[in-house]
């Protein structure tokens, strides 16, 4: 993509409503604009990168055996009263009536609705295991939306859920949600810890959060120091072996690892002195095991092996792409801008024409800009008359991973600048060897 022709809508100066470091970015970078309080237009740069996340999540819920599908977002509040939840979730939820006065509600969770389309056509448990995810956005009436699409009222969700006939299956069930958020999050360039959580309004008796430290965090965590060191699941790991991945969840909640609300002090001062880590960190998935808390007073049943009904044992499992973004910037950040996880970066490379109208430097421009597209990378060419200084500025807050910085100084030397934006590093090379340099 040529910037020239982009739609990046920069801002020179930190806007005042944004509290926080992603909120001011994701403004400063053009990624969102605000529409009204807690809801957010995703602009073309922010759009990229929730659709790299969505990828990524996508890609390893299919891996985990999940089946995709897309609900409405207006539901109606009769499922809910079936549930018993319509009266008791509180002002949060966004209810309306419809031109026949018939009462509906802008969804904040599914599990309604799932249930509703499991009971009518799953009859049997020679159709279990089942898991059925979409992504979805969502409506919460916060009391006070703030901090960006940290805490909006609309934000983008990955809800899975699955269907088991017993416990057991349903905890295999469990455990491949744990493993596969292991794996999302680690390809995404996140170190995320399960801790221990409660179960709130979806209910359950087994709850997982996964925590990403950052200092701008909105909780107070505590765990082992060894989760830092610990290796995610591979890429080959077997969903169906329940042993297996019985053994992956035993390992990650083996040590301590706990949210404010749950921490156990004497627990926490058990751990050896050094290994002791108190920080601050962000929820970016939640998982729940809640069995027929759903499935029971909604009738959904299947016949077992031993011919009689037997009510669906029930998870649900959930990710925010949106929060993530937030989430990731406010954990990967400095003081020119967002310093992007590869995986995710709107654009993986950055070209940039250090004296615009020169015909050396646009024709090598033009020649890496081809041969970069044409082996697959995602590349901004900043092709505008911008003076260097704003070039070098708007490549950096946004984040691009590299950048290649060709002058005419540079190629009278037969070389460009190559620049690592994680940690600044800059290396001369030839425009010909680019492209080897970046696959290494």
């Amino acid at each position: 993509m040529r910037l020239s022709r982009y739609f990046l809508p920069i801002l020179r100066e930190v806007p005042k409503e944004a509290e926080i470091v992603s909120h001011r970015l994701m403004l400063r970078a053009g990624m969102i604009r605000q529409e009204a309080a807690g809801i957010y237009a995703w602009l073309p740069l922010g759009h990229r990168v929730l659709t790299k996340i969505c990828n990524i999540i996508r890609e390893e819920q299919n891996r985990a055996g999940g089946n995709e599908l897309l609900m409405p977002t207006i539901q109606s509040a009769d499922l809910w009263r079936e549930s018993g939840r319509y009266d008791d979730y509180g002002k949060e939820m966004l209810r309306i009536r419809d031109r026949h006065e018939r009462e509906m509600l802008f969804g904040p969770t599914n599990e309604e609705m799932i249930t509703d389309i499991v009971r009518a056509y799953v009859k049997s448990y020679k159709a279990l295991p089942l898991n059925l995810y979409h992504i979805q956005w969502k409506f919460r009436d916060e009391v006070r939306p703030r901090f960006g699409v940290y805490r909006s009222r609309e934000f983008l969700m990955k809800d899975a859920y699955s269907f088991d006939l017993t416990p057991e299956g349903a905890r295999h069930s469990y455990n491949k949600m744990f493993a596969a958020y292991l794996r999302t999050f680690s390809r995404m360039g996140l170190k995320a810890i399960p801790m221990m959580a409660d179960t709130g309004p979806i209910g359950g008796n087994l709850s997982h959060e996964f925590i990403i430290l950052a200092s701008t965090g909105e909780s107070e965590v505590f765990c082992h120091g060894d989760f830092l060191d610990m290796a995610p699941p591979p890429a080959d790991v077997n969903f169906d072996d329940a042993e297996g991945l019985q053994g992956i969840f035993d390992k990650w909640t083996s040590l301590y690892a706990a949210t404010s609300e749950k921490h156990d002090e004497a627990a926490f001062n058990a751990i050896p002195e050094g290994k002791r880590l108190a920080a601050r960190g962000i929820e970016v998935g939640h998982i729940f095991y809640f069995g027929t808390k759903y499935s029971a007073p909604f009738g959904a049943q299947v016949l077992g092996p031993d011919g009689q009904q037997h009510p669906i044992q029930m998870g649900s499992y959930g990710i925010g792409p949106s929060r993530l973004v937030a989430a990731m910037i406010e954990a990967s950040h400095d003081e020119a801008g967002i310093i992007w996880p590869d995986a995710v970066a709107p654009f993986q490379v950055g070209i940039l024409n250090l004296k615009a109208g020169n015909s050396e430097t646009e024709a090598a421009c033009e020649q890496l800009y081809a041969s970069l597209t044409a082996a697959g990378y995602d590349v901004l060419y900043d092709d505008t008359e911008e003076r260097p200084g704003a070039k070098f500025a708007t490549a950096d807050l946004i984040g691009l991973p590299w950048q290649i910085l060709v002058g005419p100084r540079g190629l009278a030397e037969g070389k460009v600048e190559l620049k690592r934006r994680v940690d600044g590093s800059r290396e001369q090379i030839a425009p010909g060897d680019i492209l080897e340099r970046l696959k290494a």
